[in-house]
């Protein structure tokens, strides 16, 4: 398996060099909005540590990011008024993933609406930026 690269895009949103929406960030973890959402409110949660993918996470450090999934994923319910979420994960290339720094996709559904294809039109700043309120809040409310 290739190493993990310091300069992959999450990386670089990690360090502060690139612009995000947040919605969650702890000693472990950082959330922040997809900006090609597949639906409203999707969200993709990362360690902080250096990780390529699920192959070669700390198995603690993996389950940090799902115990925050989990907590995004009930934010999602309530902020987006969602009937169901859908959790993605993706390893290597062959496994769908695109940028290798783990990261799990937290996606708020509604019934009979289907996801937008993946990386297929970039949001609005003002949408991205009404959606990360709106979970933000919820994420606070509890």
């Amino acid at each position: 398996m290739p190493s993990y690269d310091p300069n992959n895009i999450f990386a670089k949103i990690l360090r502060g060099e690139l612009p995000c929406y947040k919605i969650y960030e702890d000693d472990k973890t950082f959330a922040f909005l997809d900006i090609m959402p597949r639906a409203p409110g999707h969200t993709l949660v990362l360690p902080k540590a250096p990780a390529r993918n699920m192959l070669d996470v700390a198995p603690e450090d993996l389950g940090h990011v799902i115990g925050v999934a989990q907590k995004i994923a009930k934010a999602g319910m309530k902020a987006f008024a969602a009937d169901g979420i859908t959790i993605q994960q993706f390893n290597e290339g062959a496994g769908g993933q695109v940028v290798f720094h783990l990261h799990v996709h937290v996606i708020p559904r509604r019934e009979g609406v289907p996801m937008k294809p993946p990386a297929s039109e970039k949001e609005k700043p003002d949408v991205l930026a009404d959606h990360a309120k709106k979970l933000v809040a919820a994420l606070a409310a509890g």
